[in-house]
């Protein structure tokens, strides 16, 4: 056995997926038995734990992405993380609120930014978020989670305004940075693993 499919099947059960589990980029990196495979592991390992963040959130964080990203393999690995590291049905829920909210509300927001006309930002925008303003996993998580949708899905006007409620409540710089961090390793890992 080669050591890229070494690392290939050291991924798959990592994640809980059969060891004869291929998507086309994955044979790709395989078959041209590339360096990036080792780096891909590690960064998708790295995504589990943070000094900024707790597993739990960590894992929320992955599952949200993933369902942003339209992901089943990392949805069902986060789910399961999510739940070993204490995360209850409510909060896996709102992990998968947040990215179905946040991806009408990137598009909407993006829209009024591209155009930059005043008429659309006088119009009301006419969609729920109740879920914003109690959220069971708190204010700051919730917002946090938000940010790193915005920025997977490339919305600058949402993007600023999460940042500027994430400092406001007193979030740091470094707890930001690793929750975007974690979000553009699993939306790496999905570009391989889908």
């Amino acid at each position: 056995m080669s050591e890229s499919t070494e690392t290939v099947n050291e991924l798959l059960q990592s994640l809980g997926l059969a060891t004869d589990y291929r998507t086309a980029s994955l044979t790709l990196l395989e078959q041209g038995d590339s360096r990036y495979l080792r780096d891909l592991k590690l960064n998708f390992t790295s995504t589990l734990t943070s000094e900024q963040l707790s597993t739990k959130e960590c894992a929320l964080l992955g599952l949200s992405v993933a369902i942003n990203n339209n992901n089943l393999p990392l949805t069902n690995y986060f789910t399961k993380y999510a739940a070993e590291q204490g995360a209850t049905e409510a909060d896996i829920a709102e992990a998968a609120a947040c990215a179905s909210l946040l991806a009408s509300n990137n598009i909407f927001y993006r829209f009024r930014h591209f155009t930059q006309k005043e008429k659309y930002t006088q119009i009301p925008a006419r969609i729920r978020m109740q879920i914003m303003m109690k959220p069971v996993t708190g204010k700051e998580f919730f917002e946090l989670m938000s940010l790193t949708i915005s920025a997977v899905n490339g919305c600058e006007m949402c993007v600023n305004a999460h940042e500027d409620s994430l400092i406001k409540l007193g979030t740091t710089e470094e707890r930001i940075f690793d929750a975007i961090r974690i979000a553009s390793l699993v939306t790496a890992t999905g570009k391989i693993i889908f």
